[in-house]
């Protein structure tokens, strides 16, 4: 039986970045160098795959450190934690090691920085979002307001206008964002801004990407985890950029091969905390139904690279 042509549009880059390889590489040292069992603060990175392959190797993940026992090694997510947690873990003298992404801790310092000058901080980003909640656990109680959405411009209520800065997650949608931060200088006039945008370039690339695909692609699909934040803002920048099918799956068994009856192209990109070998995977899938055609939309080229902690560096 003849296969039906389709070609496939594969987003470049797509899938892991700078940090996140930096991060599943930290827990994997850390096996090295310690042995398991190696535990770590809530998921490394946002992949159920990731996670689930470390798992095996002897990492144990936990929600709270409290629920790590003192004589192991802790390592914290690439997402970053609140002050309090290594302050805990070194009160309790725990081996810890940090595998916040840099780029994260550059906004955690410039929060500190802010408040320092006597600013109250502004922060752009998800409630309940690991990162959010590590950002803003670098300043006390009250000098960190939290907003989503334009409209939460408008309700927010500051200790002083004129002494206001903002920061943002870093994998939220660009667009989206630019419309947030016209509105607090709206309202805002004097507040101050990063000094160089605190959306991760990964981010920022693989949205590009998207856009450039969105034009020619009949459907598109992010491979990438529900609790994915940037993965997420994958799916919502594809449809708003014109594919109105656009959907994430976690596995080539999660796609919806009904709904895709009839196409005859279809974009795909992944996450920054997706493997490839999960996008081959979907490759494949497709493979099996199809007469593929691949084509590359490259929109940018990466080649950033991030140190592990020199204590994982060092001989045991």
């Amino acid at each position: 039986m003849t296969k039906p042509p389709l070609t496939l549009y594969l987003a470049a880059p797509r899938g892991f970045c700078a940090g996140v390889d930096r991060a599943i590489k930290i827990v994997e040292m850390a096996l090295q160098k310690w042995g398991a069992p190696v535990y770590v603060r809530h998921e490394i990175v946002h992949n159920k795959y990731v996670v689930d392959d470390l798992r095996a190797k002897g990492a144990v993940f936990v929600e709270e450190l409290e629920d790590c026992p003192a004589d192991r090694p802790v390592i914290f997510s690439a997402h970053g934690v609140p002050k309090a947690v290594p302050a805990e873990a070194a009160r309790r003298e725990m081996v810890y090691v940090d595998a916040t992404c840099p780029l994260v801790s550059k906004v955690h310092i410039e929060a500190e920085r802010h408040a320092a000058n006597g600013l109250q901080i502004i922060m752009i980003g998800h409630a309940g979002h690991p990162e959010t909640i590590g950002t803003m656990g670098q300043l006390p109680d009250g000098d960190v307001l939290l907003v989503e959405t334009v409209d939460d411009v408008a309700g927010v209520t500051v200790r002083d206008p004129g002494k206001l800065a903002f920061v943002t997650q870093t994998t939220l949608s660009v667009d989206d964002t630019t419309d947030i931060v016209a509105a607090l200088n709206a309202r805002f006039p004097a507040i101050k801004g990063p000094h160089k945008e605190d959306i991760c370039y990964a981010t920022t690339n693989r949205q590009e990407a998207v856009k450039a695909m969105a034009a020619k692609a009949d459907a598109m699909l992010v491979v990438g985890a529900p609790n994915s934040s940037n993965s997420r803002r994958l799916v919502e920048v594809g449809a708003k950029a014109g594919c109105t099918y656009s959907q994430l799956v976690q596995r080539a068994a999660d796609i919806d091969w009904r709904a895709l009856d009839g196409i005859r192209s279809i974009g795909i990109t992944a996450g920054a905390s997706a493997p490839e070998v999960l996008v081959d995977e979907v490759i494949d899938a497709f493979r099996a139904r199809y007469d593929v055609t691949t084509e590359q939309v490259e929109t940018a080229q990466e080649n950033v690279e991030f140190k592990v902690p020199r204590v994982l560096r060092e001989p045991a």
